[in-house]
């Protein structure tokens, strides 16, 4: 290989699906490069990623792992970036800071799809990628086969730059397929370099010129020297691999096993060689240009013994313990280590640092010395929309001014989490992208802040209406000694058109009622419809004040808006209240093999299909839109993703009210009189 040439700190993350073994590659890629004396295992709960007790629970990264080593000596930032669907926001983020991107991939053709939306978000952001199958000590299929499974879920060719050597059903080597040079692995140490066996130099000359010709559709010398059955020096192309892979035009191919250290030293030396300098990296996220420093924030932490840190990525100039960023100046500037901050003087162009305790940036704002910028104009990601919800409520209700406290902490870790009051429902809803996300969430109150929630399942929205109208005539009349209360009131109550929400029309002619008391009047019908005759807020009713009768002495605006709220009670039993339910318009996405287990899915929760379409710019992908009520969307993203390998997703907005009867009615009508009266 030539010599790279950059000697600014790089930054690879690594992404791919839960259970891929990223966290188990972040520890054999620290361990190649001497950052770590020994390697932890993720069952064991100790390894660098296993920075949480979140994390060593579950046996999974939950928050991105940020690690920094030096390789050949050059300075690395390395970030695990969870591979959980639920928390894609914490991945999406981590892949600003990257130079180049790890994708790492099971040795399982059938788990191939869960690659796909790795993949497109990697395209999206236009991120540089190697492909890394793991576990290759494990695998059952062979190779060619794993390529095209993956293939079909790339926009970008996959580029195999090995061929596995195998001793029976064991693969025990490699053989480079630019170099023809062949390796046998050796556990937790680098390679020995072996001669090619000879019943592998047919398959190798064969994936090697496949290698040529991929590389050649997009450089027309290397096309003319295969033309003429010249053969290109290993030099040129080395160089044609890390052209095509700066300018996001192939994914090179490499395999391994991260638990036994294999494939590790060639990852390395691939990714030194290709990965892009930070310089090219600021340019494709339109880092705005200018002489002074500039960094932009990755994450934000809140940690019990250093506060706050603002995690970010240097793009120009330098950073120092004491200067001043964003108007405030920075106390503490560190390196990540797992869970470990190791405290640093300097930092320079392309490194990855945490500072400490400033107050105002927020993840995604570019920082000068003088200011926050939060509208830059730099490629960022947006939080995807929530589709999963759990309500609140603190064991101990002197905690409720530290849980909104606590909550605001998390969600300016994790803008995907969002905190809403629901004013039906009277619930503090917390939403997120999933159960485990928000369990995680609920943890992190418990151990980071020591606020203890008890949760439940969101109310849904019920609303209920009329189907006719009446007329009603009430008095209300008390003598308790010396000045009573009277009012007398006629109304007629009628429906309204669907979202016309509530209409008060006054007809009072020649004084039955002093027009002092008529919003009294107004008013105590509105407090009555918050909670109408089967429970529940009523909706698209006019009320129509007509007549009625006044004391000169004993008539009071409390007296009138009790009237008003005494004829509604006992009218509006009259006029056959129905109960509605809030119907949300669903666009769901997912792999078009899956697509009629969605209409399954869609009709067992009472919903209707609207129709469906192929997705825009996602080759292979469905997207169906239908109408589903709320009551049945809470935990449908659970069973949606069981149904697709975890691949599926969807969106909502609130589109209508819609008429609930029979059985379902009946049961939601009983259960809010319970709640009502418990």
């Amino acid at each position: 290989m030539t010599a790279k040439e950059t000697t600014a700190a790089r930054c690879a993350v690594l992404v791919g699906p839960y259970t891929s073994g990223k966290t188990t590659l972040l520890e054999a890629l620290l361990f190649t490069a001497g950052a770590i004396p020994r390697k932890g295992s993720v069952p064991q709960g100790n390894t660098v990623g296993d920075s949480s007790s979140e994390a060593r629970q579950r046996q999974m990264t939950v928050e991105p792992n940020i690690a920094h080593c030096t390789y050949l000596d050059d300075p690395w930032t390395i970030i695990d970036a969870p591979g959980s669907i639920e928390l894609i926001h914490d991945r999406n983020a981590a892949l600003m800071a990257a130079d180049v991107a790890v994708v790492v991939a099971e040795p399982d053709p059938a788990r191939a799809l869960t690659l796909a939306p790795v993949f497109k978000v990697l395209d999206d952001y236009a991120i540089p990628h190697v492909l890394f199958v793991n576990k290759m000590d494990k695998a059952s299929a062979r190779i060619r086969e794993l390529l095209e499974a993956l293939q079909a879920v790339s926009a970008r060719p996959l580029v195999l730059r090995q061929v596995p050597i195998r001793d029976g059903e064991q693969v025990s080597g490699f053989v480079d397929l630019v170099s023809e040079r062949a390796y046998r692995y050796r556990d937790g140490a680098p390679s020995d370099l072996i001669e090619m066996p000879e019943e592998i130099r047919s398959r190798e000359s064969e994936a090697r010129q496949e290698l040529l010709e991929s590389l050649a559709d997009f450089d027309d010398a290397l096309l003319e020297q295969l033309l003429e059955d010249k053969v290109p020096a290993p030099e040129a192309v080395y160089e044609q691999i890390r052209k095509d892979l700066r300018e996001d035009l192939i994914v090179p191919v490499l395999f391994g096993s991260a638990e036994h250290n294999h494939g590790i030293t060639r990852l390395w030396k691939a990714l030194r060689h290709d990965a892009p300098a930070p310089a090219v990296t600021a340019e494709r996220l339109k880092v705005p240009e200018g002489s002074g420093f500039a960094a932009s924030v990755i994450r934000i932490y809140h940690q019990a013994h250093t506060g706050k840190l603002t995690v970010a990525r240097i793009w120009r100039g330098s950073a120092r313990d004491g200067m001043t960023v964003a108007g405030e100046r920075v106390s503490g500037l560190f390196h990540m280590m797992g869970a470990e901050n190791v405290k640093i003087t300097e930092a320079s162009e392309g490194d990855v640092v945490a500072f400490g305790r400033l107050e105002s940036p927020r993840a995604g704002d570019l920082l000068t010395p003088d200011q926050r910028i939060e509208d830059s104009g730099m490629v960022r990601p947006e939080p995807p929309r929530p589709v999963f919800a759990m309500a609140l409520v603190p064991k101990n209700r002197q905690d409720e001014v530290k849980l909104t406290g606590s909550i605001a902490k998390l969600i300016e870790e994790d803008p995907s989490l969002s905190i809403e009051h629901n004013p039906d429902t009277h619930q503090m809803l917390l939403w997120g992208q999933g159960d485990i996300h928000l369990q995680l969430a609920v943890e992190r109150l418990r151990s980071k802040y020591n606020v203890e929630v008890e949760t439940a399942r969101p109310l849904t929205a019920y609303k209920e209406t009329i189907r006719r109208g009446t007329k009603q005539h009430s008095r209300f009349k008390r003598q308790t000694g010396g000045h009573g209360q009277f009012g007398d009131v006629q109304i007629e109550i009628k429906p309204l058109p669907r979202g016309s929400g509530f209409e008060f029309i006054d007809k009072i002619v020649g004084g039955a009622i002093p027009r002092q008391y008529i919003p009294s009047v107004e008013a105590g019908a509105r407090e009555y419809l918050a909670r109408g005759p089967l429970g529940f807020p009523v909706v698209d009713v006019s009320v129509t004040l007509f007549d009625g009768q006044y004391h000169s002495v004993d008539s009071s605006d409390q007296a009138f808006k009790t009237a008003g709220r005494l004829a509604m009670q006992e009218g509006m039993p009259n006029c056959d209240p129905v109960l509605l339910e809030p119907i949300y318009e669903v666009t769901i996405l997912v792999p078009n093999e899956f697509t009629s287990k969605v209409h399954g899915l869609v009709s067992s929760r009472r919903g209707q299909i609207l129709g469906f379409e192929p997705k825009p710019g996602w080759d292979g992908w469905d997207e169906l839109k239908c109408h589903i009520p709320q009551a049945e969307l809470q935990d449908m993203i659970v069973e949606l993703r069981s149904l697709t390998l975890g691949v599926g997703s969807f969106e909502w907005r609130f589109d209508h009210l819609q008429e609930l009867t029979g059985k379902l009615a009946e049961r939601v009508i009983q259960e809010r009189r319970s709640q009502l009266s418990g």
